[in-house]
């Protein structure tokens, strides 16, 4: 008897001492990962803080975290600025970014439908050289783009930055494929005995089976394209074409800087971003978990 509880009571200290050890690491990693978010969220809060500010107060030393009293009025004086049409750059980053977006979704899907699910001659041979093309760099193929829109007469409009959208991007490519690779073949097969098309089966079968991996690209296509500076800068030549993104940079590169006006005008550029991630947030995160990777 003696033995049996000497034997319950070291195993429970080592279930004990299992127990704080697991927690203390959980513990450290849940400190570790509000530093970095704490680290992170400091020039975003910097710049909401500068945005309320008053011009002065941004480059006062010692700093000063919090204004000492509140612009608002710097949201709307950014808005209506003489030289800065934010409005007008608003709507040209949008209608830029739903574009991409668009052709984007547009082309990845019907193309990773192709790979992953049709039968023709040559198809694994065609998918690996599109994955391979990954691995150039896009200042590869900078100049001889930019020669062949040159050509084509369609230098100073959006034409360049979304036409090649159209053709597809590998990465995205590649991602959906092999979340249509994961569907159940014998659903699609089911459709086609019902007398099912091939576009049926893709748009009313397939595509709200792979809803995350749509929130996915719509995402990160749309996030890049919002911000996107270098396309903008070489291939739009007009100031009233010109997106948020190379429009602040116009506005910062004035004689005269106003500081406050800059960062609430950059708040306000961040703010769509903030409001997508959200609302997509949770299809977002399942999109990210379920990589579609086949195991």
């Amino acid at each position: 008897m003696k033995q049996f509880i000497n034997e319950t009571k070291n195993k429970t200290i080592k279930d004990l001492a299992s127990i704080f050890f697991h927690q203390s690491i959980a513990l450290t990693r849940h400190i570790l990962l509000s530093l970095v978010a704490v680290a992170l969220l400091i020039p975003f809060y910097w710049m909401v803080a500068s945005a309320l500010k008053d011009n002065s107060e941004i480059f006062a030393r010692p700093l000063i975290w919090w204004p000492s009293q509140i612009h608002w009025s710097n949201f709307i004086d950014a808005l209506t600025y003489p030289s800065f049409p934010f409005i007008r750059f608003l709507g040209n980053s949008i209608f830029y970014a739903s574009s991409v977006t668009i052709a984007t979704l547009l082309s990845c899907t019907i193309v990773a439908y192709g790979f992953a699910r049709l039968r023709f001659p040559g198809r694994d041979f065609l998918f690996a050289i599109t994955v391979s093309t990954l691995m150039i760099p896009n200042i590869v193929t900078f100049i001889p783009t930019f020669v062949l829109f040159k050509q084509l007469g369609l230098l100073g409009s959006y034409a360049p930055l979304i036409i090649p959208n159209f053709l597809g991007n590998a990465f995205f490519i590649f991602m959906l494929r092999q979340f249509f690779v994961r569907l159940s073949w014998e659903l699609a097969d089911a459709a086609r005995i019902d007398g099912a098309g091939e576009w049926r089966i893709f748009w009313e079968i397939m595509l709200p089976q792979i809803r995350p991996a749509l929130i996915v690209v719509i995402v990160f296509t749309f996030l890049y394209s919002w911000h996107d500076f270098f396309g903008p800068l070489i291939y739009l030549s007009e100031r009233n074409q010109y997106p948020l993104s190379l429009g602040i940079f116009v506005f910062k590169a004035r004689r005269t800087i106003e500081w406050n006006l800059l960062m609430a005008a950059s708040t306000i550029t961040t703010l769509p971003l903030i409001i997508i991630f959200f609302l997509t947030q949770r299809y977002f995160l399942e999109g990210i978990s379920f990589s579609g990777i086949k195991r």
